[in-house]
């Protein structure tokens, strides 16, 4: 085993020193390669040492290189140093988090993190929380919460009596929704398509004039930090208006709750505060392992009874028992990584890190104004969209790029044009990837007529 673990600590260090060097995508030849995995399950065992070689001959050079610096699709992170190595040794520790009895270092951990996270975000101290997969089941597990609770005022008990016969529950969601709240809803069986959708501005924000008419069994979805202009909706004039009519606010806060750790940005977060539960994401913005993300309610027991599970063999304790917070039982002890971050970074280094990547953005956008291309959005965080004008041009411009393998950047649509989408959010990214990466953009779209 140690020397396994030596092995694999020195691959691993290789893999990492080389990310400034390679592509960040991998070449087509390196992607077939992979099919030197295939073959069928062998019948006796085989050396761990020749396992792992095989993985990091075949599996390093397909894996596209989004701890690197130069990374910019789909809101993701990297991962801090502090962060990995606590995520090595809570692999080695192998804890089931699910119980305290279970492991009282993942309970303590995640309740440290807690205590350091509601306090960076502003919340109150009667909130409970759950560590999840990520922002979807963080969405999940706040809706349900809603759904639990909203139901209960009606005198109904969802989780015993399900939803034939429940009273009906309006939801309420802006146009630029995220997909993974739709999905959230759709799995509690509140369906997508039922959503009273509210129309946006130019730059995805729910327009408070156009709320419906709110009521004491309705919930509101609203949204901090946009998934393509990085927008944040009028949080303050949507709660002081739900909560006159008895109205649940749910924050979609994926990426955009970080902005709290913020000082330049914190001014964003006006009002959410006031909501009744937030789901954000830490292998985004904390750029933690994945997967990581957290479920924060206002009222803990909304959350415990939309999640509470009993047995006869559960050895429950007094003490904060994980797997009554969130839709999984047994689970990795995904705090450790939370905490180490934390502890690493502390809320200076927390600050900078959130701050240097949105003025990164404002330099993207900047450079690509300067080349005479269109950025779409106000760039008040760390997103960027641009075009190249022509919807065919410009999807070949992200095609090119992707292929050329400088950086990565996704595509999108974004209120009836495609655009490309930059997202900065790793602590990695430095002035030079980004230097690097707006000269590979603007030298594709050139070469592409634009």
């Amino acid at each position: 085993m140690k020397e396994l673990l030596n092995d694999v600590a020195a691959r691993a260090s290789a893999y990492l020193s080389n990310l400034d060097s390679r592509r960040v995508s991998p070449q087509p030849e390196e992607i077939a390669r992979l099919q030197a995995l295939e073959g069928p399950l062998p019948v006796g065992p085989c050396d761990p040492a020749e396992v792992l070689a095989l993985l990091d001959k075949y599996g390093s050079p397909a894996t596209v290189a989004s701890p690197g610096g130069r990374y910019f699709g789909f809101v993701t992170g990297s991962t801090l140093p502090a962060a990995l190595a606590a995520n090595w040794l809570a692999g080695a520790w192998d804890q089931n988090a699910a119980l305290w009895v279970m492991s009282p270092v993942a309970a303590a951990l995640e309740e440290i993190a807690l205590g350091w996270l509601r306090e960076l975000f502003q919340l109150p101290a009667s909130c409970g929380a759950g560590f999840v997969t990520g922002a979807t089941m963080a969405n999940f597990s706040c809706l349900a919460a809603a759904r639990h609770a909203l139901l209960q005022r009606a005198g109904w008990n969802v989780e015993e009596q399900g939803l034939f016969g429940a009273p009906e529950i309006r939801v309420v969601v802006g146009d630029e929704v995220h997909a993974s709240a739709l999905k959230a809803l759709s799995l509690l069986g509140l369906g997508r398509t039922r959503v009273t959708r509210v129309p946006t501005d130019n730059q995805g924000r729910m327009r408070v004039d156009k709320l419906p008419s709110l009521n004491d069994r309705t919930l509101v979805c609203i949204q901090a930090g946009n998934v393509n202009t990085g927008a944040f909706d009028p949080a303050k004039d949507i709660c002081g208006r739900a909560h006159e009519a008895g109205t649940w606010v749910h924050v979609d806060g994926a990426f955009g709750l970080w902005a709290s750790a913020a000082p330049r940005r914190a001014h964003l977060m006006e009002g959410f505060n006031d909501a009744d539960s937030w789901a954000v994401d830490c292998h985004k913005w904390l750029n933690v392992p994945y997967d990581s993300g957290l479920a924060f309610v206002r009222e803990a027991a909304d959350l415990r009874n939309a999640m509470a599970m009993t047995g006869a063999y559960l050895q429950l304790s007094d003490k904060r028992d994980s797997a009554q917070y969130t839709p999984e039982a047994s689970r990795r002890a995904r705090g450790v990584e939370i905490w180490a971050a934390l502890k690493s970074l502390g809320t200076r280094g927390l600050a900078e890190m959130i701050e240097r990547d949105c003025v990164l953005a404002e330099h993207f956008a900047a450079g690509l104004r300067r080349a005479g291309y269109s950025v779409l959005n106000d760039v008040v965080l760390n997103q960027v969209l641009v075009s190249f004008g022509d919807p065919e041009v410009t999807r070949r411009i992200i095609a090119d790029l992707q292929s050329d393998g400088s950086c990565w950047c996704g595509g999108t649509q974004w209120q009836g044009r495609t655009a490309m989408r930059i997202s900065v959010s790793s602590w990695a990214t430095t002035d030079e990837d980004m230097d690097r990466s707006l000269a590979a953009i603007v030298r594709i779209a050139k070469a592409a007529g634009r």
